[in-house]
């Protein structure tokens, strides 16, 4: 329990109506999680405004309301707060209220279209495995320790996130790695952290159904580094041209990491195989079991963030020669045949070149790349033609398939897909809407020596269908059929 005005530290108000040194219990904004004394946020979203539940939040025993405007009938007994942004007013009350746990961790945000849950995976497993105890926040799961919990979302809402922070704290942790989502940041869900450093991974066509233009979602990634303070750092990738933008009116520390132009660590692969890479970064060559140039940026990031965060150079590279590729992130399997089957979460147009660029450098055998995708429903329609294009260009046979159709017809989604084939490329392209039957197919088409890569959900376990999340697993459905061969 804390007292209103506390709570209210940092909060940017416009107007207050009532008394501030009222206790508080709990602190909601979703109407059916009130309790007694709780302090109410009213949120406007895109599909429901959270000031037309201020009444039922009141009834069901709310004290005080956050908003961004107050409503017609001000009631004795309640504390109205009036503010521009609800969004980043919840930030700073959820740590106040949570006792600010980000300020006793070293919380790193990582942000960027691809590979953010790579590099925070890696550098939660890194520091466990030094003995440094940790935790995560990621799309995959959340980490307190050894302590796995089931992850919602890539970046929680504001109250989730400082709860588990504050668990983690509780929990002994001294770090914490956490993706940073354009969503999370449009939507304030990391206002009121403190980060001791950001890292950029890239940024490329993804999420134009929410930000509407690629500007808007540059701008949006940016918000992470203008928020940094000057004690802290700024990695970014020196080989994507957006990095300059990122950290134009950051205070922090600017560094960077790339394969191809000057930067602060630079790397070369030497060797590449499909067991992994012989790397060199900066003066140290090191072996990765991790595959591709994808990963040789990530592995560089993870090194560059230990390294800032005060870990010895050849200690971080042993270790990080130890470490397997994150679920769902270029996950493979190889059968007795000669068979290589391939999961991976990319799910954009440069994710997915991305991923068969290095299927074609690792594929000594010149074996035939039978490629399993689909597009989100509900999502952004400009990259499907763009995706199976890349699918058709990079691969011997494509299947077409669901991906999380959601309430959009699966149908009407690969009719979106094919309308970026050529004639050629749709010679060598299948349609198959049902996902299981997708997979089944490309193991049955698959002679020896082939790759199958099922690309765009890789880690996760269901498939939305009509607002029904039913069980699936692409990597269960590849190895039952791969394994039948």
């Amino acid at each position: 329990m804390k007292l209103l005005r506390d709570i209210l530290y940092k909060v940017s108000l416009d107007e207050v109506v009532g008394p501030t040194n009222v206790a508080i219990n709990a602190v909601a904004f979703d109407s059916r999680k009130v309790e007694n004394h709780s302090l109410f946020v009213a949120l406007p979203g895109t599909l429901v405004d959270g000031h037309t539940f201020i009444d039922k939040a009141l009834k069901a025993g709310a004290i005080a309301i956050i908003c961004e405007h107050l409503p017609k009938e001000i009631l004795e007994n309640i504390t109205y707060i009036k503010v521009q942004n609800s969004h980043k007013a919840l930030g700073y009350v959820a740590a106040n209220f949570y006792n600010n746990p980000s300020a006793e961790l070293k919380l790193v945000g990582v942000t960027g279209t691809n590979g953010k849950t790579t590099v925070a995976t890696l550098l939660y497993e890194l520091f466990e495995h030094l003995d440094k105890k940790s935790g995560l926040l990621s799309t995959v799961k959340i980490r307190i320790g050894k302590e796995t919990l089931p992850a919602t979302h890539t970046t929680p809402d504001q109250l989730t996130t400082n709860r588990l922070l504050r668990k983690m704290v509780d929990a002994g942790c001294k770090y914490a790695f956490m993706e940073v989502s354009s969503h999370g940041l449009d939507q304030e869900r990391v206002a009121g952290l403190h980060f001791v450093g950001g890292v950029f991974t890239n940024i490329t066509h993804d999420h134009l159904d929410y930000h509407k233009i690629f500007s808007n979602y540059i701008r949006t990634k940016k918000k992470l580094f203008d928020s940094l303070p000057s004690t802290a750092f700024a990695l970014l990738n020196a080989d994507d041209k957006n990095h300059v933008v990122m950290t134009e009116h950051t205070k922090a520390k600017v560094l960077t990491y790339g394969l191809r132009n000057p930067s602060d660590y630079k790397t070369k692969i030497i060797e590449s195989q499909i067991d992994g890479m012989l790397l060199k970064i900066n003066e140290h060559e090191f072996w990765t079991r991790l595959i591709g140039g994808f990963n040789a940026y990530n592995v560089t990031a993870v090194y560059a963030v230990a390294t800032l965060l005060g870990l010895e150079n050849l200690q971080t590279l042993t270790t990080l020669s130890t470490m397997n590729a994150v679920q769902g992130r270029f996950e493979y399997i190889k059968t007795k045949n000669g068979k290589l089957g391939i999961v991976d979460y990319a799910h954009t147009p440069d994710a997915l070149k991305n991923v068969l660029q290095t299927i074609a450098e690792v594929n000594s055998g010149q074996g035939q790349v039978i490629t399993v995708v689909g597009c989100g429903g509900d999502r952004d329609k400009t990259k499907r033609p763009e995706m199976a294009r890349i699918a058709a260009e990079k691969s011997n046979k494509i299947l077409l398939t669901s991906d999380n159709p959601r309430t959009e017809n699966p149908e009407e989604i690969l009719n979106d897909m094919e309308a970026g084939l050529d004639p050629v490329q749709k010679n060598k392209a299948l349609r198959i809407a049902d996902r299981a039957q997708a997979i089944k197919a490309a193991c049955q088409l698959a002679q020896d020596g082939d790759i199958i890569l099922v690309a765009g959900k890789g880690h996760e376990t269901y498939q939305e269908v009509n607002g029904v999340r039913l069980p699936f697993s692409d990597m269960e459905h590849l190895l039952e059929h791969l394994n039948q061969e």
